[in-house]
């Protein structure tokens, strides 16, 4: 009985290291799930309030793509933009929205068109997209994030 008990004590000491697990230090963890993130996504695309009350993301996302262009185009139609340029009818418009829910917007040209003044149509926009709605920043794991992205907008409706 004596060789049985401790022959079961030293199966019991021996199986404890069994149960021990290594714990991965919390560099290693924060490096794992950086590597994990996607960078190159957001989580939530920017949003006006119009579109905030649609649940699917892809149906918020093209609701504000739609409006912020069709704004852009309204403020847009009223210009002289069209009379000074009859042969522009759309120019493409590089939106950038900020995490402080501050919109930039810059005429994007081909590299070597010369036909278009470009510091007149930048002053032109700047002069334009002026009180705009308010826009909420795209999310990044919770976290307001800088968002880019290029606009067609149409200046010529036929």
């Amino acid at each position: 009985m004596k060789k049985f008990l401790a022959l079961l004590t030293l199966l019991l000491l021996q199986s404890c290291n069994y149960f021990e697990k290594q714990i991965p230090s919390e560099k290693e963890l924060l490096d794992k799930q950086l590597k994990e993130i996607n960078w190159q996504e957001v989580d939530e695309y920017p949003s006006v309030t119009e579109c905030e009350l649609l649940t699917d993301e892809a149906q918020r996302k093209q609701c504000f793509f739609e409006f912020l262009t069709s704004t852009i185009q309204e403020k847009l139609s009223v210009d002289t933009l069209s009379n000074l340029y009859p042969e522009l009818d759309t120019i493409e418009v590089k939106v950038t929205v900020y995490p402080d829910a501050k919109l930039e917007f810059e005429p994007q040209f081909p590299k070597d068109s010369v036909a278009y003044d470009k510091v007149k149509i930048d002053s032109i926009l700047h002069a334009r997209l002026v009180d705009l709605p308010k826009v909420n920043p795209a999310l990044k794991r919770g976290i307001p994030v800088k968002t880019q992205f290029i606009l067609p907008v149409i200046l010529k409706v036929e």
